[in-house]
């Protein structure tokens, strides 16, 4: 086994972020752990952190492109069956359905993010974006904002169970590499990775179209 840089920055930055927010939304919008204009600038940075990720998918490292690791419905059922087999595929990136559930997080994440900018409780709470649309709109993007967190929580609690039973069955650890940004592998590869300036560049792009975007909503 031999140790292989697989995740740049950007990408781990991304992910626990998102993490950290996600919980951070949650936990304000739920429970009230915060003022809700925090659940609203908690909200903001997602969505721009969404925007840099997809962004990212097209012009970033080669792990952490669309190209690499999403995959058509044979290699996927291929992959699963190879699960089940004495011969399991290995991939250094995502293997194929976990490219799969992690483009369905995002778009998942994206739905929550966008449908809160028209969302309101019929209050005191509402949206950046809710004056400039019809009141029809404002009631099916709020039943959107509340419906979608339900399958956003079923696609996160799915994730978890999926890392933690590629530990405890397959010994696969996903986990620490996301934080150290190496795997150990049996052979290495020659992986392609992307200026993280470039990304820092991209990120500050998409902070800055969110904010603009806010502060024209008033």
């Amino acid at each position: 086994m031999q140790s292989q840089r697989v995740w740049d920055l950007p990408t781990r930055f991304f992910h626990w972020t998102l993490v950290l927010l996600i919980a951070l939304q949650y936990a304000t919008g739920e429970y009230h752990f915060l003022d809700m204009r925090w659940h609203f600038w908690f909200g903001y940075a997602t969505l721009a952190l969404i925007a840099f990720r997809l962004l990212w998918g097209f012009c970033g490292s080669q792990t952490s492109r669309f190209a690499d690791f999403l995959r058509g419905p044979r290699a996927v059922f291929a992959y699963i069956r190879a699960l089940f087999s004495t011969n399991p595929q290995t991939r250094i990136g995502h293997n194929p359905l976990g490219g799969w559930s992690v483009l369905a997080l995002l778009a998942c994440v994206a739905v929550q993010s966008a449908s809160g900018l028209f969302a309101s409780d019929d209050i005191d709470t509402d949206g950046p974006l809710v004056a400039h649309v019809s009141d029809a709109t404002v009631k099916l993007m709020t039943r959107v904002h509340h419906w979608n967190q339900n399958w956003l929580l079923i696609l996160v609690g799915l994730h978890i169970v999926a890392v933690l039973l590629y530990w405890l069955l397959k010994h696969d650890n996903l986990i620490a590499p996301m934080f150290s940004g190496r795997r150990c592998v049996t052979q290495t590869e020659g992986l392609r990775f992307a200026s993280e300036w470039l990304a820092l560049a991209l990120f500050v792009l998409c902070a800055a179209a969110v904010l603009a975007l806010v502060w024209w909503a008033g």
